[in-house]
């Protein structure tokens, strides 16, 4: 058994086709399926099944394709990780990163962090919390960035900020009579909020009361904070927002942000990892680079009371 031969394997399961598997491993279908066939005959198992179009996994080559996932990525980390150790930044990293964040943050840091070590290949996508923990698990992701605590095993969490939650009011709103609002004041008007498999949901859920808020009258529910703007823009009615989702606001916007009275809600941002990651280095540099980025008060745990999931 081969490195080449598990990559040869995964990339068979990503297209779920020998000719591009091989076209995307830079070698002849002949080549790529000699070797399949050798670490069968090798494993004594079918790895695949060919007699389907697209090609599929076998119930046990699902399996032996999930840990091949886990040695081809650890055999790459090893690569990377001396390559830092000789004091050389460089290689892939797979970064995830939630919907509510990403458009908010990833300028802020991509730019000068690729400057400063240009050897580093950044590849990011925008997938919702659950994704993120899986991928990580199945070692398709180097790290992630989401909104905790998650408390997952096998998982190391590395807090980043806090950003406040901030209600944000349509034209002539009979809340933007007050400066500060409550959680009970929300609870008696309607809510835009975002569709299900996002955290902030369940997050907005949780700082307001769930029974209220069902029987609410609302039928929308968007994939994204900036719908959710554009539907308070449009109708009657709130959203919360996340703190770094204000910073780009008009000014006539930002007239119609509240922030809460007494202790602020908050969501903790942080860099997750499996215990396994081998790219600590990288980890620690992204770290820096992205709390570089953000405003110094919103580094510290007492910028709110952290609202947490279920």
């Amino acid at each position: 058994m081969t490195i080449q031969q598990l990559e040869y394997i995964l990339a068979i399961d990503k297209f779920r086709h020998f000719g591009q598997a091989a076209e995307s491993c830079f070698v002849t279908q002949p080549t790529l399926s000699a070797q399949v066939n050798k670490l069968e005959k090798e494993l004594e198992v079918i790895i695949f099944d060919r007699s389907k179009m697209p090609v599929i996994p076998t119930e046990t080559g699902a399996r032996i394709i999930e840990q091949a996932k886990k040695v081809v990525s650890h055999s790459k980390g090893i690569y990377e990780l001396v390559s830092q150790l000789k004091g050389d930044v460089s290689g892939v990293v797979k970064l995830g990163i939630i919907p509510t964040l990403a458009p908010y943050l990833l300028h802020r840091f991509i730019k000068n962090f690729l400057e400063k070590y240009p050897n580093v290949q950044l590849q990011v996508e925008e997938m919702v919390t659950e994704d993120v923990v899986r991928k990580l698990k199945n070692d398709e992701l180097d790290l992630g960035v989401v909104v905790t605590p998650l408390n997952e095993n096998g998982l190391v969490e590395k807090p980043m900020f806090y950003e406040k939650f901030f209600a944000y009011l349509s034209e002539g709103h009979p809340l933007l009579s007050k400066e500060k609002i409550t959680v009970n004041d929300i609870e008696t008007t309607d809510m835009w909020v975002l569709q299900q498999g996002h955290c902030f949901r369940d997050q907005v859920l949780n700082l307001c009361n769930r029974v209220k808020f069902q029987k609410m009258n609302f039928h929308y529910e968007s994939g994204s904070l900036e719908g959710l703007k554009n539907m308070v823009n449009e109708y009657k009615g709130v959203t919360l927002l996340p703190e770094l989702a204000t910073f780009s606001m008009s000014s006539e916007e930002r007239k119609r942000l509240r922030t809460f009275d007494g202790e602020q809600p908050t969501r903790e941002v942080s860099i997750i990892i499996s215990r396994s990651f081998l790219k600590s280095k990288l980890v620690e540099l992204l770290y820096q680079e992205i709390t570089a980025s953000i405003p110094q008060e919103m580094t510290s745990r007492a910028h709110g009371k952290i609202v947490r999931f279920k």
